[in-house]
């Protein structure tokens, strides 16, 4: 089993029809996907995104960083949520990923999370963490 991180985006053209659905269907159609997820034992995480107009930006490409409210960049820049799932291959999070219940304009994005173990484990700072993921039960 692995880990896949599966990015939710959203175009303009989304956002809209979106905006024509009532509150409640929405979140009965997630519901309905999200309890799907949890009887099939995949799902690890998942959470939505606040507006991007309520976020910030810490910009490195100065010298010093620089911070400014959001939202920055296109609509189709942005993600509104994820869901982390442990499924067996990136097929199996593609297969996942289309039964979302997303209108057109929407994408999702799966991105493979590497484990601990990926790393060099003679690195004190992996050491570290390794430690703590165990202290807290997440090894």
């Amino acid at each position: 089993m692995a880990k896949y991180m599966l990015i939710m985006r959203s175009t303009d053209e989304a956002f809209a029809k979106f905006e024509n659905l009532s509150f409640g269907d929405i979140l009965d159609a997630m519901g309905r996907f999200n309890d799907e997820l949890i009887r099939a034992g995949v799902l690890l995480a998942a959470e939505g995104l606040s507006p991007a107009n309520e976020g910030v930006v810490v910009d490195f490409t100065a010298e010093a960083p620089v911070v400014t409210d959001g939202p920055y960049g296109e609509t189709k820049e942005l993600f509104n949520g994820y869901y982390i799932l442990d499924v067996a291959s990136q097929e199996e999070a593609v297969e996942w990923a289309k039964r979302m219940p997303y209108s057109d304009g929407s994408k999702v994005e799966i991105r493979r999370v590497p484990t601990i173990d990926e790393f060099p484990q003679d690195n004190v700072w992996i050491q570290k963490e390794r430690a703590w993921r165990q202290e807290t039960g997440q090894l």
